[in-house]
């Protein structure tokens, strides 16, 4: 294929209206989120419904350090695909290519560093987050399968992130459709036919997460010859390797500084008991069910600030972050009136109608949050735009302060007040990301403004 043919698979966001632009790339984000999302949530019914309660546990006991790990992963891919955006904002192709290129040698290093270190700590891991005794067991068979799927997860990270760079957020949403599908068809499988119980889950994750980097490979050798690196843009590059990680790092880091306080709150909730690591369980699934829309319109616009730093169309980047505002306040009115009126019922897909304390709590947890989705809207927002222009330590201290609001919750709230605590710890974290972000941004614009001329 022509590299010209290969242009119908990327679009620029450097021109029309933004808000079109960031919608049009944020549906396909949103879908294929959601629908990685309803996998979870099928999954956790699966296992909550036909195994049991303790098996529910044992799944969300390691929630957090997943969230760490992977977070670390995701981030840092994410970041990769900054200069690759920016570099195609501006036209300059090969430098892309080699973006990519040493991308690929970074993402393996950290492929191999992290799954031998997680899978050698693993056990670890889990008496550092209180893990319950009756859960152990289970808790360490699932999160020993997930770290061995840390190879296949980057690599579908980092090549959906280069899709997504040069403006195609539809084919990866059509990959996550096909690995979510195989997922769900392996857990009927495994848990259903074959009783194997959360080791089931575990493996079916793995598969899946095989099926999808190979989807987004074959996608870009057969049809998005502009992102294949040829002859010397293959070759190492110090230079593009320090931008890459400048970029990269402190994305992931980001990523898991938050989850440190996190772990911290999973550890004190992990403390009060099955019951209580079952509410944070369900009502976690459900959550971010919501914030997956939030959170992808916040991805949505590193893509879009990227490209339009590159084309350096500063004022159109200050319009698209104002737009993004207003679509993010439309969709936080119709969360109101779904959540609201029906969390208890949306917790009943994961346990029996007689586990009421475990619905009581998780629905109560999901309609305080629901009230501070506005918070979390501007962060993401705010945070997700810095990265895209290429700011990713000052979008770090971001994660610093959620860091800092969760600790502190765990230590003080969470034992004064129980299951009270625990339901404001994410309100608290997302409010002190935001006195941090909105100042930055603001000092950032006016930066940029000068250096552009």
């Amino acid at each position: 294929m022509s590299q010209s043919e290969s242009q119908q698979h990327v679009e620029s966001m450097t021109e029309g209206a933004p808000s079109r632009a960031i919608i049009r790339f944020a549906i396909p984000l949103i879908l294929g989120y959601l629908l990685q999302q309803m996998y979870l949530i099928i999954d956790a019914a699966i296992v909550g419904r036909w195994i049991g309660v303790g098996a529910l546990a044992a799944v969300g006991a390691s929630s957090s350090i997943m969230f760490l790990v992977m977070g670390f992963c995701n981030g840092s891919c994410a970041g990769f695909a900054i200069p690759v955006a920016q570099a195609f904002g501006a036209g300059d192709y090969r430098k892309m290519r080699c973006y990519v290129s040493n991308a690929m040698r970074i993402a393996l290093v950290l492929a191999i560093v992290i799954t031998l270190l997680t899978c050698f700590l693993c056990d670890k891991i889990l008496q550092m987050v209180n893990t319950p005794a009756d859960v152990f067991h289970d808790a360490y068979v699932f999160l020993f399968l997930q770290f061995c799927t840390i190879p296949f997860t980057i690599a579908y990270n980092l090549l959906s992130g280069q899709i997504r760079a040069l403006g195609n957020s539809k084919q990866p949403f059509y990959f996550l459709i096909a690995s979510s599908l195989l997922n769900i068809l392996l857990d009927v499988v495994f848990i259903l036919l074959l009783g194997m119980g959360v080791e089931g889950a575990g493996i079916a994750t793995f598969l899946s997460q095989i099926f999808a980097s190979l989807l987004c490979w074959w996608f870009i050798k057969r049809h998005m010859p502009i992102l294949v690196p040829t002859g010397n843009e293959r070759n190492f590059d110090n230079k593009r390797i320090s931008i890459l990680l400048n970029n990269g790092i402190p994305m992931g880091l980001q990523f898991s500084i938050t989850s440190i306080g996190i772990i911290m709150l999973q550890s004190a909730n992990n403390a009060l008991g099955t019951v209580y690591v079952a509410s944070f369980t369900a009502a976690v699934r459900i959550k971010y069910l919501f914030t997956c829309v939030l959170e992808n319109i916040g991805v949505a616009m590193a893509t879009y600030c990227g490209q339009n730093l590159g084309a350096r169309k500063l004022q159109r980047v200050k319009t698209g972050v104002n737009d993004s505002m207003w679509i993010m306040l439309a969709y936080f009115a119709l969360t109101v009136i779904i959540i609201y009126p029906f969390a208890d019922e949306m917790m009943m897909l994961f346990v029996n109608g007689n586990e009421l304390e475990v619905i009581n709590n998780a629905a109560r947890l999901m309609r305080i949050c629901n009230w501070f989705y506005p918070s979390l809207g501007v962060l993401v927002i705010l945070r997700y735009s810095i990265q895209g222009l290429g700011y990713s330590n000052l979008s770090m201290m971001s994660g610093v302060m959620e860091m800092i609001a969760r600790c502190g919750v765990s230590i003080w709230l969470v034992p004064a007040l129980a299951w009270t605590g625990v339901c404001y710890a994410d309100p608290v974290a997302w409010v002190m990301a935001d006195l941090f972000l909105i100042p930055a941004y603001l000092w950032l614009m006016r930066r940029l403004k000068r250096q552009l001329g």
